[in-house]
């Protein structure tokens, strides 16, 4: 039997969580209108604003009465007749209290101010394609992250700064573990790449390269948000979709917000965006409502949360099920694609090769940009690598491990908006995602072998429903390597994903 004293304590500790939770989505929306619709002159203003609101999310986190809160709590005799969901909220509170107390203020604050300033030299310097110009602003950045890292590595339990980085996006999944992952994936991979480029050259990809006007490629993307469920224009919505430099998703349960970027020469780039991105958006807006403003009511994790953006775009919107329902609507909101058939539709989002930019990247090639990069964060942060060596370096591992060679940093070091907002150990969660992906795919052949035909018919709704039952509906009860343990029976198993690639390819390389 729980005392009232402890439900007492417990359920201010939550109420407390519930003003920290609150304000953070409110700083969320002004990054949101930083990347979206924020005027080029207002940055420093802006910077200014998420310092302060930093300071004050940061002052909530470590207000000592938290602690005494805490201890009261956790020092209680009656602490564990708690359910497991009110100790899981106990667990996480303290967690972040313990990292948050290690974090000056004054740090918190500097590195929130300038991310605002990195994040506008950083899209200035790609489009003049010159890396120096964003140096000595990354350099900072790098710096400031790395100090971070450093106060982190007690109150996380980690071996090193990077350890700590990685910890701050998937808790627990170490960079050894990530390593022997990886070494893994890329044996899987290499064979697949080799024998499916070499069919891919075969494919001419004219049809998919038609121009499409940037207004036909919103419609495009309100019907995608469609199929997905992700509602943008009832006036339920809990929704939008915005153009941007880098696309993202942003936001919490009642206003999950998600981005993309139109080219008219590469309306596929809009099209699986906007899958990835409401794939995120579908995952934020699915998790147990009654379990808002607490601690397990977050996605469990960014790698988890990887697993479902890329599920989204690719185990569904790169299937021949979709694309045998979607072509006909594809084509009626673009006119221009009309010379684009199944085959050649099913085949050209399909191709394998090698290429420069990760967003753009195949199924089977995308790992290879991830492992670059999570190779070169490991150098950098065991001092290994300088910041002013990242363009050469890039360019090396691009050479050798991609075969492609980088002409500008635009294209090459400067593609991704990450580090320029100080997001040092995001990377590894999407080739974890991809990996996730493929033993979700496996679980989901098992369970509900119908689902391709659901997805030809159109209908998107019971694969949805059996993501939220397998993973939405956990929250962030479980650490990620424990929830993959619950929703596959298994650790990471890259296995799957290669054998997921291989069916698929031979499907669609027979058509």
């Amino acid at each position: 039997m729980v005392t009232n004293g402890l439900i007492e304590r417990y359920n201010l500790l939550n109420s407390r969580y519930r003003d920290y939770a609150v304000l953070l989505s409110a700083e969320a929306m002004l990054q949101w209108d930083m990347e979206t619709k924020m005027p080029p002159g207002s940055s420093a203003l802006r910077g200014e604003q998420l310092a302060l609101l930093s300071r004050m999310d940061h002052k909530m986190a470590i207000d000592p009465e938290l602690g005494r809160l805490l201890d009261a709590v956790l020092s209680h005799a009656d602490y564990p007749s708690l359910s497991e969901l009110q100790r899981r909220n106990v667990y996480l509170i303290k967690r972040a209290y313990s990292e948050n107390v290690a974090l000056p203020e004054d740090l918190v604050a500097e590195i929130s101010k300038h991310s605002v300033t990195c994040f506008g030299v950083w899209r200035k310097a790609k489009h003049a394609k010159d890396f120096s110009m964003f140096k000595p602003d990354l350099s900072r950045m790098f710096d400031l992250k790395r100090r971070a890292a450093l106060l982190l590595m007690e109150p996380k339990g980690v071996k090193t700064p990077y350890d700590a980085a990685l910890d701050s996006f998937d808790p627990k999944i170490p960079q050894d573990t990530i390593s022997n992952t990886f070494d893994q994936l890329k044996a899987l991979l290499t064979p697949i790449i080799s024998k499916w480029s070499a069919e891919s050259s075969k494919i001419n990809l004219a049809a998919l390269g038609v121009s499409v006007p940037t207004a036909s490629q919103s419609r495009i993307s309100n019907s995608l948000a469609k199929f997905i469920g992700y509602e943008i224009d009832s006036d339920k919505a809990r929704g939008r979709i915005d153009e941007t430099e880098h696309p993202f998703t942003i936001g919490f349960y009642d206003d999950v917000r998600i981005t993309t970027h139109y080219m008219e020469n590469n309306f596929v780039s809009s099209l699986f965006s906007i899958l990835h991105e409401g794939g995120h958006a579908m995952y934020e807006q699915s998790l147990p409502h009654e379990w808002m403003f607490q601690p397990v009511g977050a996605a469990c994790s960014f790698c988890i949360h990887e697993s479902q953006s890329r599920f989204v775009e690719n185990v569904i919107g790169r299937s021949p099920e979709f694309w045998s329902y979607y072509l006909p609507e594809l084509k009626s909101l673009a006119p221009e694609l009309a010379a684009l058939d199944y085959r050649g539709a099913v085949q050209g989002v399909n191709v394998v090769k090698p290429s420069k930019i990760r967003v753009e990247a195949d199924e089977a090639t995308y790992a290879m940009h991830i492992i670059i990069r999570f190779e070169i964060e490991r150098d950098l942060f065991a001092d290994k690598l300088r910041v002013d060596e990242l363009p050469q370096v890039w360019n090396e591992k691009y050479s050798k491990y991609l075969g492609v060679d980088i002409k500008d940093d635009a294209e090459g070091v400067l593609q991704d908006v990450h580090w320029s907002q100080g997001y040092f150990g995001y990377f590894p969660s999407y080739a974890i995602g991809n990996i996730i992906c493929g033993q979700l795919h496996a679980k989901l052949e098992k369970e509900v072998p119908e689902w391709r035909s659901q997805v030809r018919n159109g209908s998107f709704l019971e694969v949805r429903g059996w993501l939220n039952r397998n993973v939405h509906s956990h929250g962030n009860l479980h650490n990620p390597l424990d929830l993959l343990r619950i929703m596959t029976g298994e650790g990471i198993e890259p296995r799957h994903f290669a054998s997921y690639l291989n069916s698929k390819y031979e499907q669609v390389y027979s058509l």
